[in-house]
């Protein structure tokens, strides 16, 4: 979807409000007030929240209103017109605008959902199962009504208030699932009426360029839209179910990805290792881990700290997921002969420096990777492996020779994602029974004087956790490793011949969850297909 389709949800914030207040004579709050229910409630939650507003207070017969935004004349109009009160202007501060606004209008889509769905009714009786009986003239004219886009644009800006990554739309016989992924972890939100199944789906189909008249099909599409200043990507997907299409909306907010190492939560002597091999002229870098365990986020992380306007760097990805500033990146289409083979072997007639391959998933791939790696190109690329030293198995099982990846594979990372404890609420707890029994003796000591965890806070939605960290294990390839790579030797073989300083995924875990970072029960999780010996 070109940029002219992009949909504006929300005002953008100036650089410098405050400045900007002061130079317009404005007032700019920086305390949260106490805005009493009558006048939070002069304006509704849509236009708040699609305004980016909040009503202070009324004084003299004029209304105080709050803007992300105090030069939005339309949008103080259209209060104004609403409300039938004359408005003053006024800036606040954005972590206090944002504290309002999830105190006031923190469950918007759910109250919106509420009042669109009328009086509650049998639903055993009463509704219509065969929705697909539902002409696409009548759900093209449902979903155009400005209730229902308001209710959907709602339902995006909330999961993106909320951090999160994707929202599910599941439906069920008497009920449709509204479900928000928010630190990996799914978390079900108020669901809308049943009967608004049709007119919902049919208005994200419609956003992001789908034939809502095919139902019977799977479908992709994309959504472009701002939020607070910043374009946020959705990447759409529907799948035929028993009882309609299920929906999942992938958000891909790159303000929210962290482009550094250290932010991800890597230690400084492993940084120091990664970086060190980022740095090579040529050669094979591999990250490894499951869908979902942020292989490609590290790679984008390398790839921004490679950056060098005086080398040329080439992307080629299914999908790209971020736009990188100064990368050519590609995306992937097999319905016209792009795969990720034929793509490889035109970059190589590109004169590129450095490459990304977005995965390595089949022989030939593997081996224009590992060729373009001899011939003096640094290439980075993902595989699907357990640990670290099984991905060097794995390359040799789609018909590497041994010795061509001895030749080449500088390091391999492998990682996968847990959730961090929430700051604000994070506490420190003796080591229960149950946990103690999953450790080992050494990493029991770790936990002496007791456990962290998060007790759950309105900042955190009492979930106890805010946002993720990265567990790491780093391989890097040299001296003996090398020449067993060329010798084929069996993964166990090669586990050997790491050296006592290797840290393990498990370990790396476990000393994030000692200083307070994470949970064991978070790591127990993440990492148990990981470790053989527990």
């Amino acid at each position: 979807m070109t940029e002219e389709h992009t949909t504006s949800l929300v005002s953008e914030q100036p650089k410098d409000s405050k400045q900007l207040c002061a130079d317009m004579n404005l007032k700019y709050i920086e305390i949260a007030p106490n805005i009493e229910q009558p006048i939070v409630d002069l304006i509704d939650a849509e236009l708040a929240v699609r305004l980016r507003v909040i009503p202070v207070q009324v004084e003299n017969s004029r209304l105080e209103l709050a803007m992300i935004n105090p030069t939005d004349i339309e949008a103080a109009d259209e209060v104004a017109t609403m409300t039938e009160l004359p408005v003053t202007r006024c800036g606040m501060e954005q972590r206090v605008f944002t504290e309002l606004m999830r105190k006031h209008y923190g469950t918007t889509a759910a109250r919106m959902a509420e009042s669109l769905g009328g009086e509650p009714t049998d639903t055993s009786d009463t509704i219509d199962h065969n929705v697909d009986a539902i002409e696409a003239d009548n759900i093209l004219v449902m979903a155009e009504q400005p209730t229902l886009i308001n209710l959907v644009n709602l339902l995006l800006l909330e999961a993106i208030q909320q951090r999160a990554s994707d929202v599910h739309i599941e439906p069920f016989e008497t009920e449709l699932k509204v479900k928000y992924r928010i630190d990996g972890v799914l978390a079900e939100q108020q669901p809308p009426p049943k009967h608004l199944q049709p007119a919902l789906i049919g208005r994200i189909k419609i956003m992001s360029a789908m034939n809502i008249a095919e139902r019977y099909v799977p479908q992709d599409g994309h959504i472009a839209l701002r939020f607070e200043g910043r374009k946020v990507d959705i990447r759409v997907s529907t799948v035929p179910t028993l009882y309609g299409e299920s929906v999942v909306m992938r958000i891909l907010d790159k303000s929210a990805m962290p482009l550094d190492l250290k932010s991800l939560g890597m230690s400084p002597d492993m940084r120091e290792q990664m970086d060190s091999l980022i740095a090579k002229p040529h050669g094979l870098v591999l990250v490894t881990g499951p869908t979902g365990s942020g292989k490609t986020t590290s790679l984008y992380a390398s790839l921004n700290k490679l950056y060098d306007p005086r080398k040329k760097i080439i992307t080629i990805e299914d999908p790209v997921e971020y736009e990188l500033s100064g990368i050519n990146q590609i995306p992937v289409n097999p319905k016209r002969g792009l795969t990720f083979a034929s793509g490889l072997r035109s970059i190589l007639r590109q004169d590129p420096d450095i490459i990304f391959v977005g995965e390595i998933r089949d022989g030939e791939t593997a081996d224009i990777a590992i060729r373009s790696a001899l011939t003096g190109h640094l290439i980075f690329s993902t595989i699907h492996t357990n640990d670290a030293v099984s991905s060097i198995g794995r390359l040799i099982d789609m018909g590497v020779e041994p010795y061509l990846v001895a030749s080449v594979l500088e390091g391999v990372l492998a990682q996968r994602l847990g959730r961090r404890i929430c700051e604000d609420c994070k506490t420190q707890v003796p080591l229960t029974e149950d946990l103690s029994h999953r450790l080992t003796s050494d990493e029991r000591l770790l936990f002496a004087e007791g456990m962290w965890e998060g007790k759950g806070c309105e900042k955190c939605n009492n979930s106890g956790f805010s946002g993720r960290v990265g567990f790491f294990e780093l391989i890097v390839v040299g001296g003996p490793l090398r020449a067993a790579v060329s010798e084929n030797l069996n993964s166990v073989e090669l586990s050997r011949l790491l050296p006592d300083s290797h840290i393990t995924m498990r370990e790396d875990a476990f000393m994030k969850a000692a200083n307070g970072v994470t949970t064991i029960g978070e790591v127990l999780r993440a990492t148990q297909d990981t470790d053989a010996d527990f």
